[in-house]
């Protein structure tokens, strides 16, 4: 076997429908479109999810849940990674900023301190938000909280 004899399984390559040469062909005349209807016309385009003026599947299958307007997202981080950023860089405040350049944060995001892990440091701390145990365990190691806006 070699390069030159190579060729496909049968059965696997077909030939394309070529529609609109000739009433020789079999697929002159109305080109596969049938007679009439919007569909045989030009410029017809189905509108997504049309299902041929039966109920859309997407219209069938009820609604569920609620979805609160109000809700506030933030991104978390624990207090092992503020324990671990305060070794590695040395410092002894942790602000919006430095989470944004060491990639922990978005730009756009709100975060909030969560209370995973522990913490050793002293550190001076800016968020959005604290959970009850980070601020307890921050304030325990001889650290301050600040509660920054949005």
């Amino acid at each position: 076997m070699n390069l030159s004899n190579l060729k496909p399984a049968a059965g696997s390559v077909k030939n394309r429908k070529r529609i609109g040469r000739g009433q020789g062909s079999g697929r002159g005349g109305t080109s596969t479109k049938g007679h009439k209807g919007a569909q045989s016309r030009t410029g017809y385009s189905r509108k997504i999810g049309f299902e041929g003026g039966q109920m859309p599947l997407q219209r069938r299958i009820p609604k569920g849940g609620f979805k609160n307007i109000n809700r506030v997202e933030y991104a978390s981080v624990n207090l092992d990674v503020l324990q671990q950023l305060a070794e590695n860089l040395n410092i002894s405040k942790i602000d919006r900023q430095l989470l944004i350049d060491k990639n922990l944060i978005h730009k756009n995001e709100l975060f909030k301190v969560l209370g995973r892990g522990e913490i050793t440091t002293a550190l001076e701390v800016h968020a959005n938000k604290f959970s009850e145990t980070a601020k307890a365990a921050i304030e325990k190691a001889g650290g301050s909280t600040h509660a920054i806006g949005r």
